[in-house]
């Protein structure tokens, strides 16, 4: 049995090219918004309204896809080899088809922003840009079906390298698509669209070349050669899978609400608000890394069938998020009203940001526990008590007491952003009651 300190150890291990991996990927969204922000508020307002809605569908899909790391890490740990292949199959099967249906719902959805009671020329802005983003989601789900599949092997380096390579992609194409460099068309916000979607693009590509090329993994068989559907595994990602999907949609779907009502109260306070969460985004996905690392440190204990090793992987992960985000909580109280100017000039969207940096730091912690929690009951195949506590968290809870505050209370946009850590403070608490609970038995594959 591992002590405390090789708790830490192996869970930092594994955690560290995931946190990077993840910060990469929001980068792209704060060099996006760095480059959009140039151009003024409005179009930074735009891409605000339009993340809402992309990301809103996107979470779908990368809800789905996690199902294959907990259970392939499961499958490890019993030493039941076989069945990663299989995960593997199923997994992809899934991901792409569940793909071009996003990359649909999100082509029509974009038409909805001009019912949200937006400004006009945000409302122009955001459609295109949106339709842009959604032809980037099949790319997303192809990269994650390799990715989770090898991080449920305990593999996490080589997304991380191929994430990191992917934002010098975007920020160049961002620079030279956005204000039109060296002789490409000056796009503006569509350029930005662009330039995320050759990046994923690239991610996609390389991803699959490295799996399927890779002799760590040619007894899984990672090409595109499909036999048959196994029903069994089918609906065990599926049955994982789908609650996943609605735990993030719920959460992403309250903070996207929470853009619109902002849209409510001027292009100012939007932009501001763009800012504060493409930062407090950066600190999350952070966090993902341990949740992640969790998730599969437990799985492989549940594989095990040992409960002693399941608890301390569990508790252990949360111990980490929490601290990690305490630090950066620290660090947007220092630096709040430096962080905002490296995104746009125009001081009165830098002085709301920076009281809801503030904010932020408060709920950090809780937003820590929180990503940490949903990942380690993951790894013990539960989801659908998370993704009750979820809802619950945020939409009865959060988001009408976000409306009071904001608007008949008159706090506007730091009222809503008082919600957040409504939200995020009961459902990191739930999360942990139920993890303590629920490890306390274990399940099988």
């Amino acid at each position: 049995m591992q002590t405390l300190e090789e708790h830490i150890k192996s869970t930092l291990k594994l955690a560290y090219p995931v946190m990077i991996g993840q910060l990469g990927w929001v980068m792209m969204g704060v060099v996006d918004s760095m480059m959009v922000g140039g151009l003024g508020p409005t179009p930074l307002a735009a891409a605000s309204v339009s993340n809402g809605i992309f990301f809103l569908v996107l979470i779908i899909g990368i809800g789905v896809s996690y199902a294959v790391t907990p259970l392939t890490a499961i499958a490890v740990g019993a030493g039941k080899t076989e069945d990663c292949q299989i995960l593997f199959k199923q997994s992809i099967i899934i991901n792409l088809l569940l793909g071009f249906v996003l990359l649909i719902i999100t082509y029509y959805a974009a038409g909805i922003i001009k019912y949200l009671n937006q400004p006009d020329e945000v409302v122009r802005q955001s459609i295109s840009y949106t339709r842009i983003l959604g032809f980037s989601i099949i790319p997303v789900m192809l990269f994650q079906t390799y990715k989770q599949f090898i991080e449920g092997l305990s593999v996490t380096r080589p997304a991380m390298v191929i994430t990191i390579i992917a934002n010098i992609i975007n920020a160049a194409a961002n620079w030279l698509l956005v204000y039109g460099n060296y002789g490409f068309p000056k796009l503006e916000l569509n350029g930005s669209g662009w330039a995320t979607f050759s990046s994923r693009l690239f991610m996609a590509v390389v991803i699959s070349w490295y799996v399927i090329s890779s002799k760590k993994f040619k007894r899984f068989d990672v090409t595109f050669n499909f036999k048959s559907i196994n029903y069994y595994f089918f609906k065990k990602i599926l049955g994982l899978g789908v609650p996943s999907a609605f735990q993030y949609f719920f959460e992403v779907g309250a903070f996207s609400f929470a853009v619109i009502m902002i849209g409510w109260l001027g292009t100012d306070q939007l932009a501001a608000h763009q800012i504060a969460i493409s930062l407090a985004s950066v600190t999350y996905m952070a966090t993902l890394g341990i949740s992640s690392a969790g998730a599969i440190r437990v799985g492989n204990a549940v594989g095990k069938q040992d409960i002693n090793e399941v608890r301390t992987a569990g508790f252990t992960a949360i111990m980490l998020g929490a601290l990690i985000m305490a630090a950066c909580g620290v660090m947007f109280i220092l630096f709040r009203n430096f962080l905002p100017s490296l995104y746009i000039h125009n001081n009165e969207v830098i002085s709301i940001a920076a009281t809801l940096l503030i904010i932020a730091a408060t709920f950090e912690i809780f937003d820590g526990m929180q990503a940490v929690g949903i990942g380690i009951l993951r790894g013990l195949t539960d989801v659908k008590g998370p993704t009750l506590i979820t809802f619950v968290s945020y939409w009865i809870i959060a988001l009408p007491v976000g409306y009071l505050l904001g608007f008949v209370f008159k706090l506007q946009v730091v009222g809503v952003w008082i919600v957040f850590l409504i939200g995020l403070a009961s459902s990191a608490i739930l999360l942990t009651l139920r993890f303590n609970s629920k490890s306390k038995s274990l399940i099988s594959i």
